[in-house]
């Protein structure tokens, strides 16, 4: 079978697309480690399948990434909530302001391949609960330092 073509992974048994609606399934139930790590888990996705990277080019996921591998949960979660509040309906004054200063790639940036892929978080395809954290925080570093190398 063909690798994925965005990612480079072997899309052999699962494809990254059934992995990744797989991971999403965990993550909607809300329990640990997944659900906590969702944002992350998305950020990582999208970025490594850029042909998904919403209109704002994954400025958010980028922002979202740096911050979760320069401080952590706690502040993605702060990155977030600035986010929703900014994004409210009550909020007038345009599109939504990435808070963190991370300088995006330009999209079309050659990319070495990711060391670490959603078929390596999956593990067996199960995403076991057992050293989740360490394999998305592996994910995250591996999208970042890709995505860097393209600058």
């Amino acid at each position: 079978m063909e690798p994925c073509p965005e990612c480079g992974a072997s899309m052999d048994p699962r494809s990254c697309d059934e992995l990744f609606h797989a991971l999403l399934a965990l993550d909607h139930s809300r329990q640990a480690p997944w659900g906590p790590l969702h944002g992350v888990s998305v950020s990582c996705f999208l970025l490594q399948h850029p042909s998904r990277l919403p209109a704002d080019d994954g400025a958010m996921a980028w922002a979202l990434l740096h911050t979760y591998l320069e401080g952590g949960l706690d502040e993605v979660n702060q990155l977030v909530g600035q986010a929703r509040r900014d994004n409210s309906h009550r909020v007038k004054g345009g599109p939504l302001r990435v808070v963190r200063d991370a300088p995006l790639p330009h999209r079309d940036a050659s990319r070495s391949r990711f060391s670490v892929t959603i078929q390596d978080v999956a593990v067996d395809g199960t995403f076991p609960s057992s050293a989740f954290t360490e394999r998305v925080k592996a994910w995250a570093a591996a999208t970042v330092d890709a995505w860097s190398c393209g600058t």
